[in-house]
């Protein structure tokens, strides 16, 4: 079997920390021949959530509103083994972008029996100096509440760096994702085999 990964990049930054940070982690995971793939899901304008309620009147895994890629990513997250989440800190709290996929998305697996239940995933968080452990917090809280498992590191998901690049230059960020991808790679060898 091959694993999958995917890693949502919520910066409308395309190359810029939060993507570098992404891709650090998965790192040890394309390695190992885990296939991998980043959505740069601020490409593509995500609204949020109008609690229409369609997702639980017809259990079909999608989300009813204009379709926007929501759905898209949702389908390459559930046939996916394990996803990253990644966000930069916008006023202490992740990208509009990402906030309106983890609205979305959660209600969709709320009304679908939980498809994302027991799926690996791990939050990776670019600051400037503060505000990132209520961003990190957030997407967690999206883990929690999907019943998925929450991957760690040898301190918080978090990367610090204000331009392109820079936090390639903050050493502790680039080991703690270095640490978030082995640790990703050892839980999925432990559920599906090291394959």
């Amino acid at each position: 079997m091959q694993l999958k990964i995917l890693a949502l990049n919520g910066s409308p930054r395309k190359d810029g920390n939060t993507s570098a940070l992404l891709k650090l982690a998965m790192l040890p995971l394309t390695q190992a021949g885990v296939q991998a793939e980043i959505i740069h899901i601020a490409q593509r304008p995500l609204r949020g959530c109008c609690a229409c309620m369609q997702c639980f009147k017809h259990k079909d895994g999608k989300c009813h509103l204009p379709e926007d890629g929501l759905n898209d990513i949702i389908e390459k997250m559930r046939s996916s083994h394990a996803v990253f989440i990644g966000s930069p800190t916008y006023f202490a709290d992740v990208t509009p972008e990402v906030k309106a996929f983890i609205d979305r998305a959660g209600f969709v697996s709320s009304a679908n029996g939980h498809i994302f239940r027991r799926m690996p995933g791990a939050a990776v968080v670019a600051v400037r100096r503060a505000g990132a452990i209520h961003a990190f917090d957030t997407i967690n809280h999206f883990f929690g509440i999907s019943q998925m498992v929450t991957v760690g590191s040898s301190y918080w998901n978090i990367g610090i760096g204000r331009e392109p690049g820079a936090v390639e230059k903050d050493p502790e960020g680039c080991k703690t994702m270095a640490t978030l991808g082995e640790n990703m790679l050892w839980l999925l060898q432990a559920i599906h085999g090291d394959k």
